[in-house]
Parts: C-alpha cells; sequence; structure tokens
C-alpha cells in the first residue's frame, strides 16, 4: 500500500536541498554561494484511521489536511457489553 491520501491523493514528491556558505551581500559580505545540491524528498503528513467508506468501516491512509477538512467519517462507537456486565 502506497504512503498515499485516500482522498487528496497527497504522496512524496522529491526535490533538493541546497547546502550554501557566505555572508548576503546586504551585511556587508561578498554574497551567498550554493556549495551542495542533493535530492531529498517532501513526505505528506500521513496517518491510518478507521473510516466509514461506502456504508463499511475500514482503516484507510490519509493526511493530516484530509482529517481537519472533514473529509474523514468516523465510525459510531460501540455500546456492546458483555452479557455478564448486563446482569
Amino acid at each position: 500500500m502506497a504512503r498515499e491520501c485516500y482522498f487528496l491523493g497527497k504522496k512524496t514528491r522529491s526535490g533538493r536541498s541546497l547546502a550554501r556558505r557566505g555572508k548576503a551581500k546586504r551585511l556587508g559580505g561578498v554574497g551567498i554561494k550554493t556549495t551542495g545540491v542533493t535530492k531529498r524528498k517532501f513526505k505528506p503528513n500521513i496517518q491510518r484511521v478507521r473510516a466509514l467508506v461506502d456504508g463499511k468501516v475500514c482503516r484507510i491512509k490519509v493526511s493530516a489536511k484530509a482529517i481537519r477538512m472533514g473529509l474523514v467519517v468516523k465510525p459510531p462507537k460501540r455500546d456492546w457489553k458483555p452479557d455478564d456486565a448486563k446482569s
């Protein structure tokens, strides 16, 4: 199962990380130089939650943004108790 949001489709994206050295010109230096460029990953905040999907309770991977947006419908709380506790 991929690291992907069920609702928004957010997944890991690639990018670059820049290593720099020097002092900015506005601070009296000769400028900032790039000394290295390495690949990196931007990972979305994916959570595994129990949710109602098509009327069934199942575990899905969703982003934190989808949860905040209210796209995730949580299942109702169970009120079941064993027979011993009822009597």
